[in-house]
């Protein structure tokens, strides 16, 4: 399986202790896509020009990751700053005016022409791309990441162009879990899920619903945990898994996720 993720790239700073992680949903599960066997990985975004977006290139580089194709601009990198209680993530807000907040991707031509190459192209509602997805989706699969951005227009703007949707919903009792999935379906999306936290996950192919419950671990830190059960799910699936297999196999990248620091590691002094 060949994975390009379009979209946003942070600073994840943990301000009781003075450090901070690369971070951001494409980032994480490009990262997470590679460490999970993918033949080829590539991230498309938009940097900065301060250090830490050139930390975040370097931790792209060791993690086997390509950058082809992304934008430098004259704007500092987004900094969203994270406070951990009890092992879960608070996130505050960061200086305003940076790369993530200024700037959107327009796709040319030579984008076009590398996306061509991978077999499934992720992004999510943080990345400001929207307006891509129809062009996108007659090229390639595409995966997109609601977070717990769930209103009808919303929907019904972008699922007509995805063949996998991913929704964050803790909040959200089963029957609307379903309700939800069923209307993404009916929008043209092939597979819709949705990751509850300690609730486990709920996806459905159209035909049948599948639960999938949490793998018990010693949880140090969430951060990246749903991006890392995307990845696994995306990596297993696109490598012609079932679907319970490859929830499975989220399920346990998810957990592993919980034991690293940030969301795939590589702290750096504030």
């Amino acid at each position: 399986m060949r994975l390009i993720a379009i979209g946003d790239n942070v600073t994840d700073c943990y301000v009781d202790e003075g450090v901070y992680f690369p971070g951001g949903n494409a980032v994480n599960v490009a990262v997470n896509c590679k460490k999970n066997g993918a033949a080829r990985v590539n991230y498309i975004g938009v940097f900065g020009d301060d250090d830490r977006a050139d930390y975040i290139k370097e931790c792209l580089t060791e993690e086997g990751v390509e950058f082809l194709r992304s934008r430098k601009v004259c704007a500092h990198t987004a900094q969203p700053r994270v406070y951990l209680k009890d092992g879960d993530r608070v996130f505050g807000p960061g200086p305003r005016d940076s790369c993530q907040h200024l700037f959107a991707i327009k796709l040319v031509t030579e984008d076009m022409d590398l996306i061509r190459e991978f077999d499934i192209c992720h992004t999510s509602c943080y990345s400001n791309l929207e307006y891509e997805l129809p062009a996108l989706s007659r090229i390639c699969q595409v995966s997109f990441d609601f977070s717990d951005k769930r209103d009808d227009a919303y929907l019904e703007r972008v699922c007509p162009y995805l063949t996998f949707a991913f929704f964050s919903g803790s909040d959200l009792e089963k029957d609307r879990c379903q309700a939800l999935l069923r209307k993404a379906r009916e929008l043209g999306v092939k597979i819709a899920g949705i990751t509850r936290g300690a609730k486990g996950a709920i996806f459905y192919d159209g035909e049948n619903f599948y639960h999938q419950g949490i793998k018990e671990t010693e949880v140090v830190d969430t951060m990246g945990a749903g991006d890392s059960f995307i990845a696994g799910f995306l990596t297993a699936y696109g490598d012609k898994k079932p679907i319970k297999e490859a929830l499975d196999y989220a399920a346990c990248r998810s957990a592993l996720t919980c034991t690293v620091r940030g969301g795939f590691g590589h702290p750096h002094k504030a």
